[in-house]
C-alpha cells in the first residue's frame, strides 16, 4: 500500500508529506463538490463547496478583505486530500488535527495565505461558524447557538448538482486569486 493518494487530476498526492506545488484548485473543487457536510446527515445532498462558496458570500458581504474571502473559499481545502472527521471525534485525535493542520497552512501559503493574521483567522472562523448554524437550522432543524450569529447576507442551501457547484468554486476562485 502506498502513502499516496491519485487526486482528480492524476497527481500523486502525498497526505502526511503535502508538496506545495501539488495542491491544485481544480483538485479541490472537484473532491469539495462531491463531499457531503454533516458527514451525510443532512436533510439532502450538501457539499462542502456549498458551504465554501457560501462562506466566501457572506465574507464578502461583511465586507472583509479579499484575503479573507478567499480564505473562506478555501478553510476546508484539506478535506479534498484527507476528508474530514465528525468534531467529538476530530477533538480526540490530535495526530489527525495535526495532519490538517499542517496540511491547510501549506494549501494557505500556496495560495498567498501563509500570513493570515489572527484577526483574519478569527473572521474566517467567525463566517465558518455563522454558515453552519444556519445549514444545520435549515438541513437538519435544528439550532447550533442558542442566539442565532448575525448574517450578512441570505444563502440558497438547496441541493445543487454537483458539477455546477465545482463551476461556481473555480470561478470565485479565480476571480479573487487574479486579484492577489
Amino acid at each position: 500500500m502506498s502513502d499516496y493518494i491519485l487526486t482528480y487530476s492524476k497527481i500523486k498526492f502525498f497526505p502526511l508529506e503535502p508538496v506545495k506545488k501539488d495542491i491544485k484548485i481544480e483538485d479541490i473543487a472537484h473532491s469539495l463538490s462531491l463531499m457531503t457536510r454533516a458527514n451525510g446527515h443532512c436533510s439532502q445532498f450538501y457539499s462542502v463547496a456549498q458551504h465554501s462558496i457560501h462562506c466566501f458570500k457572506e465574507a464578502k458581504s461583511r465586507g472583509y478583505s479579499e484575503k479573507v474571502q478567499l480564505g473562506c473559499l478555501l478553510h476546508d481545502a484539506s478535506e479534498s486530500y484527507i476528508s474530514d472527521l465528525t468534531r467529538p471525534v476530530k477533538r480526540n485525535l490530535p495526530e489527525y488535527s495535526a495532519i490538517e493542520e499542517k496540511l491547510q497552512s501549506i494549501i494557505y501559503e500556496g495560495f498567498g495565505l501563509g500570513d493570515l493574521s489572527d484577526e483574519e483567522r478569527e473572521q474566517i472562523e467567525n463566517v465558518d461558524d455563522t454558515l453552519l448554524h444556519y445549514e444545520f437550522e435549515e438541513l437538519m432543524d435544528f439550532a447550533i447557538f442558542d442566539t442565532p450569529p448575525e448574517l450578512a447576507t441570505q444563502h440558497d442551501f438547496s441541493q445543487r448538482d454537483f458539477a455546477s457547484v465545482e463551476q461556481e468554486l473555480l470561478f470565485i476562485f479565480n476571480s479573487v486569486y487574479k486579484v492577489r
